[in-house]
């Protein structure tokens, strides 16, 4: 069967080049009856589902036993019923496997790498969402290493992920900590140095306005400004924040010296 006519099937049906293989093989070439084997087998509904939103999902995080090495993956459905699937969680296991084993620099490489179904994963995940009925997607994977240490976290109902890379080693127990407040936290930034000069003054743009119409002299705003910048940078840059585990502890501290070099948040609403 030639390449061509099995991609016109695959675009059709959005079933994987093997299903279409073999459909177009058991119907002699027919593309209408191919068709129609491959939607009797459910593999074809997912074409049909290209539309809908997936924002449920599972959010895995591992590491690697030296702490050099974090990897991170999401894998979306459109229900949480599917995303509680024996069948779907082994598909992000062993996709997961797969992430840390071949280290894929992107995730049409890891689409593209063979799994034990002795597919690729981008068709073996077209084949589950056929069989279980829904849009499945993998949205996005990460790899962060360090020289120093990589740290993780997963919310318990994997929701939300982190990964955080520290440029020194031997500190896992802080490393996890580090993941766990950007996990609660949300910070956008590492440090102050780090916000977007822009957006800063956009926020200090704001302040002023409010404080002129306060009436507040000139000189005063730009005392005031500096102390709403630095309560921004609080909401905004992780080691300012306030330490989830201890209000009374900003980030900075619990890191005694140590550096942040990465961190990668994942969140199934984002």
């Amino acid at each position: 069967m030639d390449m061509q006519t099995i991609k016109i099937l695959r675009e059709r049906t959005g079933a994987g080049m093997a299903d279409c293989q073999k459909a177009l093989v058991e119907s002699s070439g027919d593309m209408e009856m191919a068709v129609d084997i491959l939607r009797k087998k459910g593999i074809a509904k997912a074409a049909k589902r290209g539309e809908r939103e997936t924002n449920q999902g599972i959010i895995k995080m591992m590491l690697s036993v030296d702490h050099k090495n974090g990897y991170l993956l999401e894998v979306n459905s459109e229900t949480d019923f599917v995303a509680r699937n024996r069948q779907f969680q082994d598909f992000v296991n062993e996709t997961m496997e797969l992430l840390m084993l071949a280290k894929p620099k992107s995730l049409a490489d890891l689409l593209a790498l063979t799994m034990n179904t002795h597919e690729t994963v981008g068709d073996t995940l077209t084949h589950l969402s056929g069989v279980i009925g829904e849009k499945l997607a993998i949205k996005r994977c990460d790899i962060l290493t360090s020289a120093g240490t990589v740290g993780g976290y997963v919310h318990a109902n994997s929701a939300i992920g982190v990964l955080v890379a520290l440029a020194k080693p031997d500190q896992e127990e802080v490393a996890n900590n580090i993941a766990m407040q950007i996990a609660a936290a949300n910070p956008r930034y590492i440090a102050p140095e780090n916000v977007d000069p822009a957006e800063l003054e956009k926020e200090k743009e704001i302040y002023r306005a409010q404080l002129q119409a306060e009436g507040k002299p000139a000189e005063m705003i730009e005392k005031i400004l500096l102390g709403k910048a630095n309560k921004y940078f609080e909401e905004v840059c992780l080691i300012k924040q306030e330490y989830v585990k201890d209000e009374k502890m900003k980030v900075e501290q619990l890191l005694n010296g140590a550096t942040v070099e990465k961190f990668i948040r994942y969140s199934l609403n984002s």
